[in-house]
């Protein structure tokens, strides 16, 4: 190989190593475009709140983070599930924030959903409930299948 053929051949490898790099770069920003469009696709905000306290200052919890997150996405969709004692919340005469609960209720993306279990356990009928209430089968398992379905989950504390 002469002189000229090997700065011929260094040139042309010069070349296909820059057509390389400039497909991975293009590719590369593909991928990322792509990753982008489909993260700006997924804005929906999903969370369960876990109610399982009858004090008032745990209501005033749920009814608080509840409120919060729907203000700040008007399309979240949030569910206070309560079963154990945090079915007080949801009964007439026992519950802390009935006016915050009623506010709530008003929002077709919030509700509240109360354990079956746990009020027959206690004895809660259905007329004792407070309107905009609704009765799952189970309230472990309303979590469980909210999770499931890629929801967020927030246990109640203060």
């Amino acid at each position: 190989m002469n002189h000229r053929q090997f700065l011929s051949f260094s040139t042309y490898l010069v070349f296909e190593t820059k057509i390389c790099f400039m497909k991975k770069i293009t590719l590369s920003t593909a991928v990322i475009l792509f990753c982008s469009l489909v993260l700006m696709g997924q804005k929906d905000y999903k969370v369960v709140f876990d109610l399982t306290s009858a004090d008032s200052l745990s209501q005033q919890t749920a009814i608080r983070w509840a409120g919060e997150v729907a203000k700040t996405d008007p399309s979240a969709q949030v569910e206070v599930v309560m079963f154990g004692k945090g079915t007080a919340l949801a009964v007439k005469d026992k519950s802390a924030v009935a006016d915050g609960v009623a506010n709530l209720a008003t929002n077709k993306n919030v509700a509240f959903k109360i354990c079956a279990i746990a009020m027959q356990n206690q004895k809660i009928d259905k007329s004792q409930l407070l309107p905009g209430i609704q009765i799952v089968p189970d309230g472990i398992y309303e979590i469980i299948s909210k999770q499931r379905e890629g929801w967020g989950y927030i246990k109640v504390a203060h």
